[in-house]
């Protein structure tokens, strides 16, 4: 039988996402090598031409997921047909409701067992997201909607804040609280942006 000879690219990205299952159903720290070799069905000598390490896994994922957060937050930003307001909504709530999918991703990622991957991504989003932020703040002075002098370092506090705070499951907030939190960030980024208070009230 001859022997079938996958694209370097495809075979990378299915180790990838046979990774990215194992790790989002029993944790980073608990998914080895060996497991993502045997569930990918790839020799081992095949694993590390694409990955050096199981850490070299964890950034290519974080690196994955980001980029497609990216391109979304690109597209969002670059239309010119919406306002600074406007864009700052869809990016920081969206228009739609996530996925099971999406959802069930996030809620795996919030997992003790997986924090090593969640703090990676928070990194990752802070580092390539803020400064696409920082366009759309531009913007919004421009539009005379916001008032800010250092756009890319006020949003990469803010984000910072809300992702430790609110998104890091350290807290064990109840619905109260976390309600609370949520309303102080609103007036937070309104005073940080120099926005109108009420302007984030969809947050």
């Amino acid at each position: 039988m001859k022997r079938i000879v996958k694209d370097p690219k495809v075979r990378r990205k299915e180790i990838l996402e046979v990774a990215g299952e194992l790790i989002r159903d029993q944790g980073y720290v608990n998914t080895t090598v060996e497991a993502i070799i045997q569930q990918a069905g790839v020799a081992k000598g095949t694993f590390y031409y694409y990955f050096k390490s199981k850490e070299d896994i964890l950034d290519a994922l974080v690196h994955s997921m980001v980029d497609e957060l990216y391109k979304e937050y690109q597209k969002i930003a670059a239309d010119p047909k919406m306002s600074a307001i406007d864009k700052m909504q869809q990016m920081l709530r969206g228009q739609n409701q996530p996925s099971e999918t999406e959802n069930e991703l996030m809620e795996n990622l919030h997992r003790p067992e997986n924090r090593e991957l969640h703090e990676q991504i928070n990194i990752e989003i802070i580092i390539k997201i803020s400064p696409i932020f920082a366009q759309v703040i531009e913007q919004g002075k421009n539009e005379g909607v916001f008032n800010v002098e250092n756009p890319l370092e006020t949003i990469q506090f803010l984000l910072a804040g809300s992702q430790f705070l609110l998104e890091s499951d350290l807290f064990d907030w109840t619905e109260e609280e976390q309600k609370k939190r949520i309303q102080s960030m609103q007036a937070i980024i309104e005073s940080s942006l120099g926005a109108n208070p009420g302007s984030f009230s969809f947050i």
